[in-house]
C-alpha cells in the first residue's frame, strides 16, 4: 500500500503541477461511477486554482455532473479563480446553501470580482448571501467606475493612530477578531483617518514594545486614489516595488487597501490582453462561445480586407509592368513580406514599451530614429542577400539591383511605422495595441509593392 501511494505521489508531482493527465482521468473517473468518496479524495489535495483550471477544461456536461457529485463542499476561492466566462454558469450549478457558505469565505475585493460581471439577479442573490456589513462594503465597491482601485481594494484593512506604540498595536491584533487572513502592513493613520505611514509586519514583531509605530514607517509609502484605473495601479506596484497600498476616497481618507496578488493579476491580465489585442482577438477566452469569438474577430478582419484592398490596388497600377515582367510576381511578395516581419518586431517592443511607460515624449524621437537605423541595417544585409539571389535566379543584375533597394526602403519604412504608429494611437487616446498590426501591415505592403514595381517600371522597362 506504501508503495502504492507512493507511486501515486510520484504521478502527481511529475510535472510539478498536480492536475496532470493521471490525476483528471482518476477524478472524471470518479464522476462516471458516481463514487463520492474517491471525487473528495482526489479533489481535497487540489488547490482552488486547479480545481477552476479542471471545471475550464471539462465539457459543459462533465462540469455539471461533477459539481452534482461534489456536493457540499464547494471553496470560495474556486468562484473567484474560474474564468469569467464560465463563472455564472458554475454559480448557477451550485445549491444555494453551498454558494451562501462559498460567498461568505471570500474577502470583498474577491466578492466584487465575483459578482461584477453577473446579471442582476444573480449579483442580488449572491450579495443577500453576506452579513450586512459586508454587503454594504462589496454594494460601495460597486459603486466606483469599472478597472478602478475601487473595484480592486480590498476592505479588510488593520490600521492604527500615528501615536500608537509597538506595543499597543500587538495587543490590539491579539484581541481583534476579524483581523483580515493575509496582511502585510500595519497603516497609520491620522485623526482624520488620513494614511500616514506603513510598518511592516516584520518591523514590528523585531521592535521593543516601547518602540513609536513612526519610527518603524516604510520609506516607499504610495496612496492610491479610489478612482485610479487599475493598470496604473499594477504600474505602480511594479515600479515601485510595492507589497501593499493604502486606498483612499476624494478627500484622503482611508476605504481599502491593495495587496500585491491582486496587483499582479490585473499586471498579467494587462500583458494578456495587449497580447490578444496585437493579434486582433479582443479579449476572447477558450471557454467562449462558437458565435461570441466569431463577433470577437470579425472587426478587425474586416479591416484587414479593407487594407488589402488597398494593397491590391497599389499592385493593379503596375499590371503592365507585371505582364511585362513576370519575375516580379514571383519577387515582391519576398519584399512585402520582410518589411512585415520588421515593422512587427518595431511595433512589439513599441507596444510593451508604452505599456510600461518606458517609451515617453521625452524619448520618442530617439526610439524613433533607432529603429529607422536597424531598419536601415538590417535592409543592407538582407538587400544584399536578395540582390545576389534575384540576379542569380533571373540571370542578370538588374532585377537584383532593384529587389535590394526596395527591400532597404521598406526595412526602413518598417523599423519608422513599427515603432511610430503605436505612439500616434497612443497620443489619440486610442490602445496602441488594438489595430496597431493591420495598419502597420498595410503601410509595409503599400510602400513595398510602390517601392519594388515602381522601381522596377523605372530601369527595367
Amino acid at each position: 500500500m506504501a508503495e502504492q501511494n507512493q507511486e501515486t505521489g510520484n504521478e502527481r508531482d511529475e510535472d510539478g503541477y498536480p492536475l496532470n493527465k493521471q490525476a483528471v482521468s482518476r477524478i472524471m473517473y470518479a464522476v462516471d461511477t458516481d463514487d463520492r468518496e474517491m471525487l473528495w479524495a482526489e479533489m481535497e489535495p487540489l488547490h482552488p486554482a486547479d480545481i477552476a483550471d479542471l471545471l475550464e477544461q471539462s465539457n459543459a456536461y462533465d462540469r455539471r455532473r461533477l459539481i452534482t457529485l461534489y456536493g457540499g463542499e464547494f471553496d470560495g476561492d474556486i468562484l473567484s479563480e474560474l474564468d469569467e466566462s464560465i463563472r455564472e454558469e458554475v454559480i448557477g450549478l451550485l445549491h444555494p446553501e453551498v454558494l451562501a457558505e462559498a460567498v461568505r469565505e471570500l474577502d470583498s475585493d474577491d466578492v466584487v470580482d465575483l459578482v461584477e460581471d453577473l446579471e442582476d439577479k444573480q449579483q442580488d442573490a449572491i450579495l443577500e448571501y453576506l452579513e450586512d456589513s459586508d454587503r454594504l462594503a462589496v454594494q460601495q465597491s460597486l459603486t466606483y467606475p469599472d478597472y478602478s482601485a475601487g473595484r480592486l481594494m480590498q476592505r479588510e484593512v488593520v490600521m492604527a493612530p500615528e501615536h500608537w506604540s509597538v506595543g499597543d498595536v500587538i495587543d490590539f491584533m491579539r484581541n481583534a477578531e476579524d483581523l483580515p487572513e493575509q496582511f502585510y502592513h500595519i497603516i497609520l493613520v491620522d485623526p482624520r483617518l488620513h494614511p500616514v505611514g506603513n510598518v511592516t509586519l516584520g518591523r514590528i514583531m523585531a521592535a521593543r514594545r516601547d518602540v513609536a509605530l513612526n519610527d518603524l514607517v516604510e520609506e516607499t509609502f504610495h496612496v492610491i486614489p479610489v478612482t485610479q484605473y487599475e493598470g496604473d495601479v499594477a504600474y505602480a506596484f511594479n515600479q515601485y516595488h510595492l507589497i501593499s497600498a493604502p486606498v483612499v476616497d476624494e478627500e484622503g481618507r482611508l476605504v481599502g487597501v491593495i495587496t500585491i496578488d491582486d496587483a499582479m493579476i490585473v499586471l498579467d491580465e494587462e500583458h494578456e490582453e495587449d497580447i490578444m489585442r496585437l493579434a486582433g482577438v479582443g479579449e476572447g477566452g477558450l471557454n467562449d462561445s462558437v458565435i461570441a469569438t466569431s463577433k470577437q474577430r470579425v472587426p478587425w478582419l474586416a479591416v484587414n480586407l479593407a487594407t488589402a484592398i488597398l494593397a491590391s490596388l497599389v499592385i493593379a497600377q503596375f499590371e503592365a509592368a507585371i505582364a511585362q515582367l513576370v519575375a516580379l510576381a514571383v519577387l515582391m511578395p519576398i519584399v512585402a513580406s520582410m518589411g512585415g516581419n520588421a515593422a512587427t518586431q518595431s511595433l512589439t517592443v513599441a507596444v510593451r514599451a508604452l505599456a510600461t511607460k518606458d517609451l515617453t515624449g521625452s524619448n520618442v524621437w530617439r526610439v524613433l530614429m533607432r529603429e529607422v537605423l536597424v531598419g536601415l541595417i538590417n535592409g543592407v544585409i538582407f538587400a544584399a542577400a536578395m540582390g545576389v539571389v534575384g540576379a542569380v535566379w533571373f540571370g542578370g543584375p538588374e532585377l537584383g539591383y532593384v529587389t535590394a533597394a526596395a527591400m532597404v526602403i521598406n526595412l526602413v519604412v518598417a523599423g519608422f511605422a513599427g515603432a511610430g504608429i503605436p505612439v500616434v494611437m497612443d497620443r489619440l487616446g486610442v490602445d496602441p495595441a488594438l489595430g496597431s498590426g493591420t495598419f502597420v501591415t498595410t503601410v509595409t505592403d503599400v510602400v513595398g509593392f510602390c517601392a519594388f514595381l515602381g522601381l522596377a517600371a523605372m530601369f527595367l522597362l
